[in-house]
């Protein structure tokens, strides 16, 4: 897996890419058996707005997986809590879309199945009788 880090409006020191890293790093499992690695845009960075008070950190990610790209951005008073929101985020919504995928594949080779014994004459891929 490959993560690329870019900081802005702060110093990148190596404690932070080493947590991103070992944080984001744990979503490859969520990417297993595809053909290209899965490759991370990580964008952290300190902002300032004018409805909040002090300092807050940005974290914005993407990973491009072949299911299709994926993207979360978090706003927290502390960096590594906005780096952890992201990787619950990017969590979510990549077992979202592998369940979706199993359930749909099921679904179709069930129906599949009842065909092929003679319990339904609807055609599975046209979904008509």
């Amino acid at each position: 897996m490959q993560i690329d880090i870019k900081a802005i409006g702060i110093e990148l020191t190596s404690a932070i890419e080493d947590y991103v890293h070992k944080r984001l790093g744990g979503l490859e499992k969520f990417t297993k058996g595809e053909l290209t690695p899965p490759r991370i845009e990580v964008e952290v960075g300190k902002t300032t707005e004018h409805h909040k008070k002090g300092d807050f950190f940005s974290a914005q990610a993407k990973i491009y997986c072949v299911n299709g790209p994926f993207h979360a951005t978090k706003e927290e008073a502390d960096l590594y809590a906005a780096v952890d929101a992201i990787r619950e985020d990017l969590e979510r919504q990549l077992v979202a879309k592998k369940d979706r995928g199993t359930t749909l594949f099921r679904r179709g080779a069930r129906s599949v199945k009842k065909m092929l014994k003679g319990l339904s004459k609807r055609n599975p891929f046209t979904s008509k009788y």
